[in-house]
């Protein structure tokens, strides 16, 4: 059984776990066709999102970076550098692919920004349809522990997204976030825990 809380105590306990496979980084435009190319073809995708935060009160900076990984490969676009294109905005508006994150619609506004035509479709968010099947906590650290009995560092979350590279740590935390929302999703479904979600047609 998957517990549906837990404490902090409690995540703090469980061994670290991170993306293992394979992490491209897109920071020019020629990266993109075979990213296109290859995650045309899936029906399920990890997604988030990361921003250079701000510490001065005012100040907001655009979305940097769009994240999505299959269970092997996880993609990295330095929106900042390449742009929302439409090759990519059209593979995030495509209904047959699903796209899997937490609390999507802050990413899907800052894409929005990025480019006012995108029209996101089919995206699934952990944290708003878990609670509707009784998850008192969620959030990808917390749900990662409760269905993937693993702890995500968090300790990149604040770093500068926009730095002129990203180090190995940025580019494994982003690539573990976007992974970990696909397999929390692929496990909840292998234990039937989203056949009442699917019913309604989430």
């Amino acid at each position: 059984m998957i517990p549906l809380r837990i404490s902090k105590t409690e995540v703090n306990e469980l061994p670290l776990g991170q993306f293992e496979g394979d992490i491209v980084l897109v920071d020019e435009p020629k990266g993109l066709p075979e990213l296109i190319r290859e995650l045309g073809q899936e029906n399920r995708l990890g997604f988030d999102t990361e921003t250079r935060p701000a510490f001065r009160k005012g100040v907001m900076y655009d979305v940097a970076l769009l994240q999505l990984s299959t269970p092997d490969k996880a993609y990295l676009v330095r929106l900042n550098q390449v742009g929302f294109s439409d090759p990519l905005k059209e593979l995030l508006e495509e209904p047959s692919i699903v796209k899997i994150g937490a609390a999507v619609r802050d990413d899907l506004k800052a894409l929005k920004k990025l480019n006012k035509s995108f029209q996101p479709e089919s995206f699934f968010d952990l944290n708003e349809e878990l609670k509707k099947i009784g998850f008192h906590n969620v959030g990808v650290r917390n749900l990662s522990a409760m269905v993937l009995n693993i702890r995500i560092s968090k300790s990149e979350q604040v770093s500068n997204w926009e730095a002129d590279l990203l180090t190995e740590k940025q580019k494994r935390y982003a690539a573990t976030d976007a992974w970990a929302c696909l397999e929390i999703f692929h496990e909840l479904e292998r234990k039937g825990y989203l056949e009442e979600l699917f019913k309604r047609g989430f």
